[in-house]
């Protein structure tokens, strides 16, 4: 792994700037201020705080920097585009990585899913694949499909439609009156799957949600079911043993799309370079993001089938906007060209095929912590695990020490209530797997 060379002195720590005018999200920012949680500079598999401490990067960031932190091959990507093309809109103008960026992805993605529409966040492209899937369907001259059908405990990133799409409550809490038409079917969560590894054998059934709304508004006003291959955020639900193939197949019988969020699951997440090949069911539209650039730029895309793209070109008269859609910042250059470089070192580095190799010791190491008495359950596959704790009176206190005290420790994961979610690195060494069950175990029990 090339990463950027670090001095092995650590300079003097610059004063510490005021935190009185930054606000920062998802975060209670009252109790952050009074107790602060900085980190300074990162390589490879850690971070550094600006005292020096090291910690062990448990979650690659926010599951964005799969090829570890610091690397020069992205950087230096980065510093010539700059010089070249800092900037170019992409509004009746383009340039030639955009294109090479849509191939070398659409070479990855399941076979057929190859037109790519390039935005700069999971959210963003969340309400980008709503928009197509609206757009189609009007195309199609079948202007009623409307409706969305989603799950509870869901998370589509905090745009309006990613919110009306979302299932988790304090996410839409504060913003009941959003916009869009939405049914949610049940979550996949069972307690009789209890620490099950990888597809838990009970619950395909739950996919007869999706039937049974379908009786419930009719098909000809649904427009796509949207779902994450491994529901991520909200403490890793990996599906059930034939639940996506139902889903797949309630969508083909009544002319629904089926629309795989992969933000978190993409780039070598669940062994494969999407979950939707990991788990043997191609959709027809995927977002992905987070890992697209190593999380060095900010960069998302969205990839339909060839018919979905082709329908819509042949819907509107020659010459004119076929998709009324886009951002100031889609297919930015210096993006783009941190996302080739990201490519480059999963394919080079053969990054998806090590995690798929290396997930059976991961996945020993964090069912080795079941016997930790505030363990109440433990999920995952490829290089995703979620590990619950039991609540301690209110829903996601315990939690939240976890991570805070887990911090102080020497190791960063994200929490979702009650729920830590463990993903390491693609490039991470057996060494560091131990490292991270030791710090867990730890902190675990002082819990």
């Amino acid at each position: 792994m090339s990463a950027l060379p670090r001095s092995t002195a650590l300079a003097p720590a610059p004063a510490a700037p005021s935190m009185e005018a930054h606000w920062l999200p998802f975060t209670p920012n009252r109790e952050f201020k009074q107790e602060p949680k900085l980190v300074a500079r990162a390589e490879g598999m850690y971070y550094w705080t600006p005292d020096g401490r090291k910690v062990l990067d448990g979650s690659s960031g926010l599951f964005t920097c799969a090829a570890g932190h610091g690397r020069r091959e992205i950087a230096e990507a980065v510093h010539r585009q700059l010089l070249e093309l800092d900037y170019t809109p992409n509004f009746l103008r383009s340039h030639p990585k955009a294109f090479e960026l849509a191939n070398r992805l659409a070479a990855i993605l399941p076979a057929g899913l190859d037109r790519v529409f390039f935005v700069n966040s999971g959210s963003e492209a969340v309400d980008t694949a709503m928009k197509l899937a609206l757009a189609y369907h009007r195309a199609k001259k079948e202007g009623t499909r409307q409706l969305f059908i989603s799950r509870e405990r869901a998370y589509h990133g905090v745009n309006f439609g990613g919110i009306a799409l979302s299932g988790i409550v304090n996410n839409r809490r504060a913003f009941a009156g959003v916009p869009g038409a939405v049914a949610h079917m049940r979550h996949t969560w069972l307690a009789e799957n209890r620490f099950e590894r990888g597809q838990p054998p009970r619950g395909a059934e739950l996919a007869e949600d999706l039937a049974r709304l379908v009786q419930l508004h009719g098909a000809e006003n649904i427009a796509a079911c949207v779902v994450e291959p491994v529901a991520g955020s909200t403490g890793v639900l990996v599906p059930p043993r034939g639940y996506l193939e139902r889903l797949r197949a309630i969508c083909d019988a009544h002319g629904i799309l089926l629309v795989f969020d992969e933000v978190i699951c993409g780039f070598g997440r669940t062994g494969a370079p999407f979950g939707a090949q990991s788990f043997g069911v191609t959709p027809d539209i995927v977002t992905m993001a987070k890992a697209i650039t190593n999380g060095a730029v900010p960069m998302a895309a969205v990839a339909a089938r060839r018919e979905i793209h082709d329908t819509l070109m042949a819907a509107a008269p020659e010459g004119a906007i076929e998709f009324f859609h886009g951002y100031t910042w889609s297919a930015h250059p210096v993006a783009c060209a941190a996302a080739l470089a990201a490519q480059d070192i999963y394919r080079d580095e053969r990054l998806f095929e090590r995690a798929a190799a290396l997930s059976p010791y991961f996945l020993d190491a964090m069912w080795s912590l079941r016997d930790a008495a505030v363990v109440s359950d433990i999920r995952g596959c490829g290089f995703l695990a979620g590990i619950e704790v039991a609540p301690d009176g209110a829903p996601g206190r315990r939690g939240h020490r976890w991570q805070k005290q887990l911090f102080d420790a020497g190791m960063h994961i994200k929490t979702t209530g009650d729920a830590g979610i463990i993903a390491p690195p693609l490039v991470a060494e057996k060494s560091h797997i131990d490292e991270m069950t030791e710090k867990l175990r730890a902190v675990l029990k002082a819990l």
